[in-house]
């Protein structure tokens, strides 16, 4: 008996410190390094007018990383965020106003990508939480970040189909091959260590998954990709 209270002790004591350390991680992600990324991407911004024509293409690179990395904070710090919440409670969530944020928020981050809205996004209620902002977020980014055009093309739209409403995010670049459609997730058996595994989707499914809904991919045409969210109705 007793040995069995040390060992719960014991394993309580572990899973504190992990969480202690998780915290820590995350504020160093949050605050250090994001700042240092943003402090490289604001002097690469001041550099423009001294360069010349052939070092403006390293420039644009410097640019484009710089930005990518401090997205990637973004998602570091809802995943961690995630991974400490002690339960989930989800409520009542305004899906058009939410998703129409992050479509605003997402299209000036990135000038050079189109966004198209078809039609309007239903003027209901979903059950999720203070997170559906990040679902939402890297999947435009990711839309735009791994498409090979010029321009990116995105398009959205969201209809109800029974008792879930569908969001649809659809995209013009390379697509994603069949046997990558579960891995893509983190789903395989290795997780985040599956093929094309990123952590912006892992944190999509994970959220998605935790709301009771569902999230797929599908092939777009002539070519892309389309992610396909299904979030429950609220009643």
């Amino acid at each position: 008996m007793g040995d069995d209270a040390d060992g719960d002790a014991d394993a309580e004591e572990r899973l504190k410190r992990q969480r202690d350390d998780l915290r820590l991680l995350n504020q160093v992600m949050r605050h250090d390094i994001r700042n240092d990324l943003q402090l490289i991407g604001a002097y690469a911004e001041l550099l423009e007018e001294h360069v010349d024509e052939e070092g403006e293409s390293y420039l644009e690179i410097i640019r484009k990383n710089t930005k990518s990395a401090v997205d990637l904070t973004t998602t570091v710090r809802d995943l961690a965020q995630v991974m400490l919440r002690e339960d989930v409670e989800t409520r009542r969530v305004p899906l058009d106003r939410i998703l129409s944020q992050q479509v605003e928020e997402v299209r000036s981050a990135y000038s050079q990508a189109v966004f198209t809205v078809e039609g309007s996004f239903p003027h209901r209620e979903v059950l999720a939480d203070e997170m559906l902002s990040s679902v939402f977020r890297n999947l435009l980014r990711n839309a735009v970040q791994h498409n090979d055009e010029t321009p990116p093309k995105v398009e959205v739209s969201a209809a109800v189909d029974g008792d879930v409403v569908e969001v649809r995010i659809a995209d013009n670049g390379p697509g994603v091959p069949e046997d990558q459609h579960e891995e893509i997730f983190g789903k395989g058996e290795k997780g985040l260590d599956s093929p094309g595994a990123g952590i912006g989707l892992y944190l999509v499914r994970s959220l998605v998954e935790t709301y009771g809904g569902d999230v797929r991919i599908e092939d777009n045409e002539p070519k892309g990709a389309v992610f396909v969210v299904d979030l429950r109705l609220a009643a």
